[in-house]
């Protein structure tokens, strides 16, 4: 399978970033990958309240202008998308969830995950975040088949529980999507140690594409997209500002990584 991690810098102009997503899906996609992965906020970068207005569904019933540029850019190049992390409607109309989109080259939803754990923090720079207040948390796991391969979805603050990474496995993941919009301050310190983790206890290949820069409200983000190998190996990162790398999978490696040291094997809860 070969993957592209794209690096972005959304603003809090919709119809701007949305041009630029396309723009870098269609340059990825002229590269013959297979999928193509978009950070969290990949349409919106902005006041939290304003997500509210901005929230579609994702039923595919009735798509809104993030979800149809997505299944649009899917079916026309004839790849897999991961939208990763926008507003979706639910029940409480001020509080949208945090919602990453996986479309199939048909053009059809193919699986939706509401981010479950919410980035609520004071950092020691005094930046104070309080994504509960204007999203709803998810409550479910969720992998999805992709080239006959299964796929464990998350968003951001996520990689920081590892328990969520091990119902993805248990679920037969062998690829795992941390989208982000990772912050400068913890992400200098945690960003690599948290994912570099995550693909060595799950054996797992991960896929993190991240917002990088300076945006709306004072906000800075991290940046450094990756993608890492079951080993741990960083083996695909984006260098500063927009732009996307590719990597190549393979899930014979990840077969012999996982046979040399069997620690899935040998859990105990």
């Amino acid at each position: 399978m070969r993957v592209a991690v794209v690096q972005l810098s959304s603003q809090n102009d919709v119809a701007q970033n949305l041009a630029a997503v396309e723009r870098w899906i269609a340059q990825a996609a002229a590269t013959g990958v297979d999928l193509v992965t978009l950070p969290e906020n990949f349409a919106f970068m902005g006041e939290e309240a304003k997500k509210r207005e901005l929230a579609e569904r994702l039923d595919g019933a009735f798509p809104g202008p993030i979800l149809r540029m997505l299944v649009d850019c899917a079916a026309k190049h004839g790849i897999w998308i991961l939208g990763g992390g926008m507003p979706e409607k639910s029940d409480d109309v001020a509080r949208p969830y945090n919602t990453s989109v996986l479309i199939d080259p048909a053009g059809t939803v193919a699986a939706t995950y509401r981010k479950v754990h919410l980035f609520d923090v004071t950092l020691p720079d005094g930046s104070s975040y309080r994504e509960s207040a204007a999203a709803c948390a998810g409550s479910e796991a969720v992998t999805a088949e992709l080239l006959g391969v299964r796929v464990g979805l998350s968003i951001c603050y996520d990689v920081r529980f590892p328990e969520l990474y091990r119902r993805l496995v248990d679920q037969g993941a062998r690829v795992i999507t941390v989208p982000a919009a990772f912050t400068l301050a913890t992400g200098k310190d945690h960003w690599h140690a948290l994912l570099r983790a995550r693909a060595i206890e799950n054996q797992a290949y991960v896929l993190a594409p991240a917002q990088h820069g300076k945006h709306s409200r004072g906000r800075q983000t991290y940046g450094k997209s990756v993608v890492i190998d079951p080993w741990g190996e960083v083996i695909a990162q984006c260098s500063e500002g927009e732009g996307f790398v590719t990597a190549r999978l393979d899930f014979q490696y990840q077969d012999r990584v996982r046979t040399a040291v069997p620690s899935l094997l040998h859990r105990k809860w």
